[in-house]
């Protein structure tokens, strides 16, 4: 055009004949000669004023376009990145608890937030990038071959080298990015335990050494940080210099072919040396793509370890829904360990319905062990637990412990309002469904006094009440459930002498006409068990109740007699 328009070449009165695509770049220079002479002779005015309004439309269409993609694809990636978290959290909340009791919190928090934000910003945020600069790169390189296939071969022989160049930085990205992520997890760990045991920290005057942890960790995060962003960084002049470099020594053979063997015309150089350059643009957007890959890899490792996990609970295929509860729970047989050492040996136990079995002995003897399994929260070694003569394994985990009721020794509350709390038990239970199982816990008498009556928010875990009160909550939760069966983990075992007697009350309250094992540390919250189950290192050494035990003079008694001496 700028040849036609300074009088360079000759100006083209007809219009062109298509000859096949071997004279492709014939018939385009010959096609555009035709129209720009065409419009110069019109004045050279006008031909201007079509340039200008060509070029305008052109990067209308192009930034018009740009919006567009980014319009659509930002749906795409927010998409993506709710449902990553979504399957994350429900992945978490189905895995067993061993798997968390081997890991940190706050690792757990750092992959479902920071993990799954770095994904977006290395994987989705080049969506759009890998379909646009490659296409862009075909359509040049095309455009470059109808120009000069030699100048093209030669430029080819360069662009490997410098892929590979850049490939070596690449790869030590997604090592230090592991390191960035695993450290992230760890100082959120800290912040995790440090809120949840502030109470032991200002006690102990131990603010120095988890201040000290914390900022050993901020240290490590801030040297792999730097390492990982000084790689990064380094990517762009790498790939710019690399490309200029090739673009230099274009320069030199493609002025060699102007100048020297005049096999190429010069206007046609320039417009290949820009097209050349044009695809340094998007192939160095693409290096820095690669870049962004390689260290988003280390976190989508980390979010699909969560994601790969198998459960070893998973409910069996066809297993069955159980709704009721008929005869009994039986323990035939069953072994356990949580590691190495066994809990519980050749363990047998059967709980009529309707009556209330105790568990009793010192700590470690395997008590708890017993509510973690019957719940089904570990699966035994050996043996079988069965309801109504049905395996527990056979049954699917919702409804086994929709027939179960759990007070454990901490009472577990959520910072949120008495009822929200309680309605956990039941979703759909009535406000008067819920001041009777307060009445049942003998929570009600403090419920009533609260500003604000069950609608009061009970603060982080429930911290702005009583311990005793949190207890009397956590029965009132499982009193609303109102199951056929009641496992109750040491549920008395932190309290004062006048809470035990209101939470005493208010369990005998709940366990009329229900069947219940009592996992007790203190004996006289059992005494009007129909059967005490005495435990020695996973095995039953005494059985019977309260007063065949006392009339047996044996353990029971000693323990009796020990804790009335407390």
């Amino acid at each position: 055009m700028l040849n036609v328009l300074f009088g360079k070449t000759e100006r083209l009165k007809e219009k062109p004949v298509w000859k096949g695509l071997s004279e492709i770049r014939e018939f385009g220079e010959d096609y555009l000669n035709f129209f720009v002479t065409q419009k110069a002779d019109e004045g050279n005015d006008d031909v201007l004023i079509f340039m200008v309004i060509l070029v305008i439309t052109m990067f209308f269409l192009k930034n018009i376009f740009g919006y567009l993609a980014m319009y659509f694809i930002t749906f795409l990636r927010n998409g993506v990145l709710k449902d990553i978290r979504n399957e994350l959290y429900k992945k978490t909340i189905s895995l067993p608890l061993s798997f968390f009791s081997e890991k940190r919190k706050g690792d757990t928090i750092a992959r479902i937030s920071t993990d799954v934000l770095e994904i977006q910003h290395s994987f989705l945020s080049i969506l759009e990038l890998i379909v646009r600069e490659p296409l862009m790169i075909l359509f040049t390189i095309l455009a470059m071959l109808i120009i000069s296939v030699k100048l093209t071969i030669f430029v080819f022989v360069f662009i490997p080298v410098s892929g590979f160049l850049i490939s070596l930085i690449g790869k030590s990205l997604k090592k230090k990015s592991d390191s960035v992520q695993k450290e992230q997890g760890f100082f959120l760990s800290i912040i995790e335990e440090t809120l949840g045991g502030l109470k032991v920290i200002k006690g102990f005057n131990a603010e120095g050494i988890f201040g000290g942890r914390f900022q050993e960790s901020t240290s490590r995060f801030f040297k792999f940080s730097n390492s990982l962003l000084n790689r990064q960084n380094l990517a762009s002049p790498t790939s710019e210099f690399l490309g200029i470099t090739v673009i230099a020594i274009l320069l030199w053979y493609g002025g060699q072919m102007v100048l020297v063997e005049k096999t190429l015309d010069p206007g046609l150089f320039i417009v290949y040396m820009g097209l050349a350059y044009n695809i340094l643009t998007p192939a160095k957007a693409i290096s820095k793509a690669s870049y962004s890959v390689k260290k988003g890899n280390a976190a989508a490792e980390r979010v699909l370890e969560i994601l790969n996990t198998t459960s070893p609970l998973e409910d069996k295929e066809n297993a069955i829904n159980k709704t009721d509860f008929n005869s009994n729970i039986h323990l035939d047989n069953i072994s356990f360990k949580y590691e190495d050492e066994y809990v519980l040996k050749n363990f047998s136990l059967e709980v009529p319905k309707g009556k209330s079995i105790a568990l009793v002995g010192q700590s470690g003897s395997g008590k708890s062990t017993i509510a973690n399994l019957v719940t089904r929260f570990y699966d035994i070694n050996q043996g079988a637990i069965k309801i109504d003569g049905i395996d527990i394994r056979d049954i699917t985990k919702e409804s086994l412990r929709g027939l179960m009721g759990l007070v454990t020794q901490d009472s577990i509350l959520f910072n949120d309002t008495i009822k929200n709390n309680l309605l956990i038990g039941d979703k759909n239970a009535s406000e008067e469904d819920i001041l009777k199982a307060l009445k049942i816990a003998n929570a009600w008498e403090f419920v009533k006094d609260l500003p604000l009556g069950i609608e009061t928010n009970i603060g982080d875990s429930g911290n702005k009440i009583s311990g005793g009160q949190k207890q009397r909550l956590s029965i009132a939760r499982a009193v609303l459930k109102n199951p056929p069966i009641m496992i109750l983990d040491e549920a008395t075992s932190a309290l004062d002498t006048e809470s035990e007697r209101l939470v005493q009350s208010a369990l005998e309250n709940m366990m009329k006409n229900r069947t219940s094992i009592v996992i007790a540390h203190r004996l006289s919250t059992i005494q009007n068990s129909d059967l005490i189950v005495v435990m020695q290192k996973g095995s039953i050494v005494e059985k019977g109740t309260h007063d065949e035990l006392t009339a047996k003079n044996g353990i029971y008694q000693k323990l009796v007699t020990m804790q009335s001496f407390d």
